[in-house]
Order: structure tokens, then C-alpha cells, then sequence
């Protein structure tokens, strides 16, 4: 054995020990998180955005940290994978839920009906999330695991990506209504637009390439 083999060997075991690893413990921190990141959303002081959008970006950074260190080191245990998912779809849909109540962010020169769209689309992300996850349950009692596809991780990162933007945005037209925050803002509403497409194409993906689970 290796000196690259014996320490990672010693950091499996050392790190391994019970379900309170490190990726568990990773996981955690990002459920804490969120309540932290929606205080700083609304507390009315300079740069309150700045700061919610830092909170936001580290919680998803965790959420990278710990698959990764998991996998690596050989960590998975039951209690991450049922902490994982729930963790990751309630930062993303707070988020969303958050910046329904300001409006500004989704209307922008376009007119109110955007906000309606806006709305219409975070309902259409938490479905797929509940269908999903109501499939992945029918799935697992029947021994059939179903992993992720491209086209869900593709979607998880454009719904981040929109969110950050955002955010960003919100902070920008808190402090100056200059036509850089525009731009931001728009592009920001173009990767959530890309973002509910990956969505309604992930979800069917699911559901088509696993079919046969509703069949049994």
C-alpha cells in the first residue's frame, strides 16, 4: 500500500465514522443555511443582497463539496441521500420563492405579465421536483434506482446561475438604476427562461427513459 492509499485509507476512517461525516455534516450546513440566506434577502440594510447571494453561492458550493467527497472516499451513506436531494431542492426553491416577492426583478421593462410567467415557471420547477421525487420513491420499492441525467444537472445549474444573477441584479437596482443593471437583469431572466425549459425536458426525460417503473 501506497502513501496515497494509507491516507486515504486514515481519512476514510477517520472521517467515516458513524453518519455524521463530512459530506452528511457539508449537507447540513447548506439546510442551515438557507433560513440564513432568506434573513439577509430581507434585511433592509446596504448591500443586503450582496450578502444573501454570498450565502446563497456557498450553500451550492456545498452542495458540489459533498457528492464529490462522498463518492471519493467511499462516505455514501442512507442519511445523505435522503438529505442531499431535500436540501438542494429547498435552497433552490426558496430562492425562487423569495424573488416572487419582488417584483421588480422579473417585471423589468417588459410589464407585469412577466411576473406572471415568472410565477407560472417557479410552479412549474416545483412540480417537476415533486413529480420527480414522487417517481424516484415508486422507483426505490421496487429496487429500480434511477440517477440523475445530463439534463437534470444541466437544469440545476442554470436555475443557480438565474438565481445569483438575480439577486445580483436586485442588489444593483437597490443602489443605482444605471443600464449595466439592466443588462444583468435580463440575462439573469434569460438562464431562468432556459432554466424552466431544462425543466419540463429533464422531467419528461425521467419519466420516459423510466416508464417501465409505472408499468410494474
Amino acid at each position: 500500500m501506497n502513501e496515497i492509499d494509507k491516507q486515504s485509507r486514515a481519512y476514510k476512517i477517520a472521517a467515516g465514522k458513524g453518519v455524521m461525516n463530512l459530506p452528511n455534516k457539508l449537507t447540513i450546513s447548506r439546510m442551515i443555511m438557507i433560513p440564513i440566506f432568506i434573513l439577509f434577502f430581507y434585511l433592509n440594510f446596504v448591500g443586503h443582497y450582496f450578502v444573501a447571494v454570498g450565502v446563497f453561492i456557498i450553500a451550492s458550493l456545498t452542495d458540489l463539496l459533498d457528492g464529490k467527497i462522498a463518492r471519493k472516499y467511499d462516505l455514501v451513506t442512507n442519511l445523505g441521500k435522503f438529505l442531499d436531494p431535500i436540501a438542494d431542492k429547498v435552497l433552490v426553491l426558496s430562492a425562487l420563492v423569495v424573488l416572487l416577492t419582488r417584483p421588480n426583478v422579473f417585471i423589468a421593462n417588459l410589464g407585469s405579465w412577466a411576473l406572471i410567467v415568472a410565477g407560472c415557471g417557479v410552479a412549474i420547477i416545483l412540480a417537476r421536483e415533486i413529480i420527480v421525487s414522487g417517481f424516484r420513491m415508486v422507483a426505490a420499492s421496487s429496487g429500480t434506482v434511477i440517477a440523475a441525467d445530463m439534463f437534470g444537472k444541466y437544469k440545476t445549474t442554470a436555475q443557480d446561475v438565474s438565481i445569483v444573477i438575480l439577486i445580483v441584479y436586485a442588489g444593483i437596482a437597490e443602489l443605482t438604476d444605471h443600464i449595466a443593471g439592466q443588462i444583468i437583469n435580463y440575462i439573469g431572466l434569460a438562464f431562468f427562461a432556459i432554466a424552466i425549459v431544462l425543466t419540463v425536458v429533464s422531467g419528461i426525460n425521467y419519466l420516459v427513459k423510466n416508464r417501465e417503473v409505472l408499468k410494474k
